[in-house]
């Protein structure tokens, strides 16, 4: 078996055995746009052939920048579109794409690679752990009423000095593109959607040129600053595709919206992050229904030093991490220093105040998953009693990570 990389000639091969390997077609084009896989690229692509030249595994990275605390922008390889024909599983083809996509990532100096897990059993042993989470929230349209603000200056203050419009999809593309690329560079754990995506309309809505209204929120000076693309279907459910916000009264403004829509049952909000206060907004705190509450973005350190000074910190301190990488074969120890809001990360002798696996550092890595709680779950050793709450301490973020891209 050979792993060899991709040429834009092989686009449909490669296509043709990704569908094969999940038992799947490829759709048929949604109307006026493309499909998810246009946007695939095929220089950063592989297959995996059989000696007599048989495609038989695919994988694929995407060019993506990820925020990370600080409102720190870094490239990140978003891999996507792995898959192994069923005639040829259990016998290390993926491990062996694995491995070979770590070593041409690294060749070309980047550190980090995340994914969407397809199954979460699979991706924890090639050192990926679930970094960013998210939850559907529904709320019954006759519960739907918003609490009246107890004192001034509170976020439903400020949404009365914007004004929501409603377009259609097609209507707003540049809109949608430009708003979400705001709120990106400012929120940790979000990916880049470059602009060949939305012109390609490769992924899902509103990304994807599918049928939506977006109800686009502008601030007082008329500059759009936040949109809820939804629909309705039967019997009478408003699902919000992505609402994106770029501070809390416009994501109020806009649940505000979808939840006074006439002639619906109930209000389905998609990928909200854990935390997120709407249900502390409803009259009626009992009405929200939490389902899908599951992860979203896994994250994999290629370069552990690069990776932990990259990212911003928000308290000082110093940590020694001992780091296994058991697929790559690695270990290092390091110490982690962080001042003023910038780390130094040196290999180390130093006696640990942590052990862990490097999928346990991608989990803790965003500031979305506490160093605690994975000591407490036997997969973090901590080595004296104060080391779990002096990394809580040092790994928090400034807000929640939180992912909404699709890939």
């Amino acid at each position: 078996m050979e792993i060899r990389p991709t040429t834009d000639e092989d686009f449909d091969v490669f296509v043709d055995t990704l569908h094969a390997a999940f038992g799947r077609f490829p759709e048929t084009p949604a109307e006026g746009g493309g499909v998810w896989w246009a946007a695939l690229e095929m220089d950063r692509s592989l297959l995996a052939v059989t000696a007599d030249g048989r495609p038989v595994g695919t994988a694929a990275a995407h060019s993506f920048e990820l925020t990370l605390p600080g409102e720190i922008l870094v490239p990140a390889a978003g891999v996507t579109a792995v898959g192994v024909l069923p005639s040829h599983r259990r016998r290390g083809v993926l491990s062996a794409m694995m491995r070979h996509q770590f070593t041409q990532l690294r060749a070309q100096g980047e550190f980090l690679s995340v994914l969407l897990a397809s199954e979460a059993l699979i991706y924890g042993r090639f050192g990926y752990g679930p970094a960013t989470y998210e939850q559907r929230l529904t709320v019954p349209r006759h519960q739907a009423a918003l609490a009246l603000p107890r004192a001034r200056g509170t976020v439903d203050d400020a949404s009365a000095t914007g004004s929501v419009e409603l377009l259609r999809r097609a209507e707003c593309g540049e809109i949608l593109e430009e708003v979400y690329d705001r709120y990106r560079r400012a929120q940790p754990g979000a990916l880049s959607r470059p602009h060949r995506w939305w012109t390609l309309g490769a992924g899902q809505p509103p990304v994807s040129p599918a049928p939506r209204y977006v109800a686009v929120h502008r601030d007082a000076d008329g500059v759009p600053d936040g949109y809820a693309s939804y629909s309705i279907s039967e019997p009478a459910i408003l699902t919000v595709d992505e609402t994106i916000a770029t501070d809390d009264a416009v994501s109020t403004a806009l649940a505000r919206f979808v939840l006074g829509h006439d002639l619906v049952t109930q209000v389905v909000f998609k990928h909200f992050p854990p935390g997120h206060p709407l249900r502390w907004q409803l009259a009626d705190f009992r009405a929200v229904r939490v389902s899908e509450d599951t992860d979203w973005l896994w994250v994999r350190l290629l370069d552990v030093p690069r990776a932990l000074t990259a990212r911003g910190w928000f308290s000082d301190g110093e940590l020694v991490l001992d780091v296994d990488d058991p697929f790559l074969g690695e270990h290092g120890r390091y110490l982690l220093t962080v001042r003023d809001g910038k780390a130094d990360c040196v290999p180390t002798d130093r006696e640990p105040d942590l052990s862990l696996d490097v999928r346990d550092l991608g989990s803790v890595y965003l500031g979305g998953t506490t160093p605690s709680a994975l000591v407490r779950a036997g997969h973090i050793r901590a080595h004296h009693a104060d080391a779990a709450t002096l990394a809580d301490v040092l790994f928090r973020a400034e807000r929640t990570p939180h992912c909404l891209h699709w890939f």
